[in-house]
């Protein structure tokens, strides 16, 4: 056996012993509980659980506990409850997920064991519902109003998403239209969001690609309510004419959009998400204004009281008008499915089709889809 001075230079010694050391604390906590058996039944608020449980780990205040103390060096991702802007866009249920089943199950460090076997379900929400306390000021947005993103119909709640969305034309001319989307969250309530499009279609059998019109947009969270379950916000963007309006990839003038989107969550998890705006150009005989108005209805679904993998199917009612005279209102059906796709469900992707409903000449059916990627819940490469 070597001894301690050269177990010490040894980095793959070093890490086993450590891991050791902290899977020991962290298992004697949870086989505590599991060992005193009605003592822990008597664990009757949030507060005393988590002190029996938690805190050896994260700390009296929710920061964590020091290194010096804990024994271990934090993952990248170990939380900080007092940090709003962390545990706010988390829903209740990716904290219960992780409690029951250990980090591992969402795609976090193995350091977080499962206490499944440790504390009922209800001892589980009451230590939820004391980490909620950390966070002292109520008036950020909830993540259980960040609905799952439909395809067109843009939400209320502000994110940190990289989404990109594209369409395939079914009928008609061939073409393939896509959009590169950064969303950023800054503050309480507020998102930036800049839209890429980038556009490949067959124009008289040659083929002819470029980039569209750039959207950049801020977005403001007017009200939300997780009690309600809903969440009203208001949007401003300028199009700026950056694609070739002579291969219709633009429309050769600045455009001013605005918008407002409204979300609503039912305690059965249907949600209905709706938008309703318009595009208004500076030079309205180049392109004229229009009014659209767009309603997501749908429901989330995941096995395992939903704590598993999470699938939400949605239909679209799409519609929108020219604000000239004798214009129609173009209406368009998009039935869709979104699905989680890694463990830790910060990576999504949605697949659906749009069906022209009237006004359907010069109109095609489109297969559209997007993957999507909540980059504040963690790296590419994370979750997994």
């Amino acid at each position: 056996m070597l001894p301690r001075n050269q177990i010490d230079r040894i980095p793959s010694c070093r890490a086993i012993i450590g891991l050791g050391f902290v899977a020991t604390i962290l298992f004697a906590n949870a086989g505590m509980l599991l060992a005193q058996g009605t003592a822990s039944a008597q664990l009757e608020s949030g507060e005393q659980i988590y002190k029996a449980a938690c805190v050896a780990c994260h700390g009296p205040d929710g920061q964590g506990t020091l290194k010096s103390i804990a024994g271990f060096e934090q993952p990248r991702t170990f939380p900080d409850f007092t940090r709003c802007d962390q545990t706010t866009p988390e829903a209740d249920l990716a904290w219960k997920t992780v409690i029951t089943h250990g980090g591992p199950n969402r795609g976090f460090s193995q350091i977080m064991p499962s206490f499944e076997e440790a504390l009922t379900p209800k001892q589980i929400d009451q230590v939820v519902g004391y980490l909620r306390g950390f966070c002292r000021n109520k008036r950020w947005p909830r993540g259980e109003l960040n609905l799952p993103r439909a395809i067109v119909t843009e939400k209320a709640f502000p994110e940190d998403e990289v989404v990109v969305s594209s369409a395939v034309n079914a009928t008609g001319a061939p073409g393939v239209s896509s959009h590169i989307i950064h969303e950023q969250r800054f503050g309480m309530n507020n998102q930036i969001e800049v839209d890429v499009p980038i556009t490949f279609e067959d124009q008289n059998h040659t083929w002819y690609g470029g980039v569209g019109d750039t959207t950049f947009g801020v977005k403001r969270v007017m009200f939300s309510s997780l009690p309600a379950g809903s969440i009203l916000s208001l949007q401003g963007s300028v199009i700026v004419p950056t694609g070739n309006k002579e291969r219709g990839f633009g429309t050769g003038t600045t455009t001013f959009e605005t918008f407002a989107a409204f979300d609503q969550l039912f305690r059965s998890n249907t949600f209905i998400q709706t938008q309703f705006g318009a595009d208004l150009p500076r030079h309205t005989q180049i392109s004229p204004q229009s009014i659209f108005f767009n309603t997501a209805v749908g429901q989330s679904l995941a096995a395992d009281h939903g704590m598993g993998r999470l699938w939400s199917p949605m239909v679209e009612f799409l519609a929108d008008r020219d604000l000239v005279e004798h214009a129609k209102m173009n209406w368009d059906l998009l039935p869709q499915m979104q699905v989680t796709i890694s463990k830790r469900q910060h990576i999504r992707a949605d697949l659906g089709v749009r069906i022209p409903v009237n006004n359907t000449m010069g109109r095609p059916v489109q297969l559209m889809f997007y993957v999507l990627w909540d980059w504040q819940d963690g790296r590419l490469n994370e979750g997994w």
